[in-house]
């Protein structure tokens, strides 16, 4: 098979990486990549915003299945004009993608299919959201409806902080994803992903993890992409997998088939786990980043077949296996992210820092004048196996402390809740855990 991939972020690293594991694939190309990927595929400077000429390329070269990694170019339409091209591709239409690039869409198919969700109410201006808030009082949850990489979403914890978050989404700063706003109730529980594969009618269980999105040790200051994540989540025990499967996920593929927008892909459901049992807090749709670097590490089986299973419609005959082992990831970002990042340091050492069961990722970096350097916020990410989440941890820690780069930052605290269940013999073993995830 003639493969392009499309994206140039940590999680696009992790799946070229696996992607090219593939017996089945032949060429082997990214658009636009990054120094990582190169590694695997041959990187085109390919405008992805430019449907035209990625339908010419994927023509030229004989182009089997095209793979879309970030969720711009799905909301953007990408899909739906390869389709129209006759190019198969891994990812939703730009309908379907709706179930991410609009919080206030997803709320309300879950309103009509009782899927548990937080109760919410959508708004178009800063009077009425804020009138919403000051009648139900905080904490309490504000989002940017569309896409704002992962930044659009305040947990505020007082009046004020709400009121600043309304004003904030309002402003322009998240640009169209800023022009309505929805305020949800505020849930209590662990927090936990879960994945799916998605044929359109099917749903394949595809792993569990957990993310770490604040900035600082301990999951305090803003929200980030994500500063780190283990696989599997402890909390997804087998009922809590069944449930999700029952009460969430299959609900969804069924909602969206009957509106005519078939979900095809990878679906993420971020969830709530609470005393009532898990709830929805929002779907993506496509993979976790840093999440897919976990899941990627435990997949044994060959992630090529499994997307062109789920791109013709053959997901009810397969499965996904997996390691016994825990993975886990650190992020290296740039000072100043979440920010406006410092671009251009050098970065040293990539070469002698990983051991064994150990993988440098790039997820923002680029070459200049034939050094690394750092080219975003969030600029490596360190994925090691283990026993347990706490090897891992301790493996990825290792290696990071081996990069030279001084003008990068990590938390330190990376697989916190699993480390502590795992000191505190509270965890389910992880080959239980998976096993509950392949059934």
């Amino acid at each position: 098979m003639n493969v392009l991939l499309i994206g140039s972020g940590g999680r696009e690293h992790a799946l070229a990486w696996k992607i090219a594991a593939s017996p089945l694939l032949d060429a082997f190309y990214a658009a636009p990549g990054n120094p990582g990927i190169a590694e695997y595929a041959t990187c085109v400077p390919l405008d992805t915003r430019d449907h035209e000429a990625v339908v010419n390329f994927c023509r030229d070269k004989n182009i089997d299945l095209v793979v879309i990694g970030p969720e711009a170019p799905l909301v953007g339409g990408l899909a739906d004009d390869l389709i129209a091209a006759d190019i198969a591709v891994f990812g939703p239409t730009a309908d379907a993608a709706r179930l991410e690039g609009s919080k206030g869409f997803t709320k309300d198919l879950c309103a009509r299919h009782g899927i548990p969700t937080a109760a919410y109410a959508r708004f178009g201006d800063a009077a009425h959201a804020k009138d919403y808030v000051r009648k139900h009082g905080a904490p309490i949850v504000v989002k940017a409806d569309g896409l704002a990489a992962g930044k659009g979403v305040t947990v505020a914890m007082t009046k004020e902080e709400a009121y600043a978050a309304i004003d904030e989404c309002f402003s322009g700063l998240f640009g169209k994803g800023g022009a309505e706003v929805v305020i949800e109730e505020f849930l209590e529980g662990e927090e936990a992903s879960f994945f799916c594969l998605c044929d359109g009618k099917t749903a394949l269980p595809f792993g569990t993890a957990q993310d770490h999105k604040r900035v600082g040790a301990g999951d305090t200051g803003p929200n980030t992409g994500g500063m780190g994540a283990y696989s599997p989540a402890p909390v997804m025990t087998e009922e809590m997998i069944s449930r999700t499967m029952r009460e969430i996920i299959e609900p969804t593929l069924k909602g969206m088939e009957e509106i005519g927008a078939p979900f095809i892909g990878v679906l993420y459901a971020g969830l709530m786990i609470t005393e009532e049992g898990p709830k929805l807090i929002e779907y993506n749709v496509r993979f976790g980043d840093p999440e897919c670097q976990v899941l990627m590490f435990r997949l044994k089986d060959d992630l090529l077949a499994l997307m062109k299973g789920a791109t013709d419609g053959q997901l009810a005959h397969m499965s996904a296996r997996w390691h016994d082992e825990a993975a886990l990831t650190v992020v290296l970002a740039a000072k100043g992210y979440p920010g406006a990042p410092e671009k251009g340091s050098a970065i040293g050492g990539l070469d002698q820092a990983p051991e064994e069961g150990v993988e440098i990722f790039h997820a923002g970096t680029a070459v200049q004048d034939g050094v690394l350097c750092a080219n975003g916020g969030r600029v490596l990410n360190v994925t090691a196996l283990g026993r347990t989440v706490t090897e891992a941890r301790d493996a990825a820690y290792r290696t990071l402390d081996r990069i030279d780069w001084p003008d990068g930052f990590c938390r330190r605290d990376i697989g916190w809740r699993a480390v502590e269940r795992e000191a505190t013999g509270k965890s389910l073993s992880v080959a239980a855990q998976d096993q509950q995830v392949a059934d």
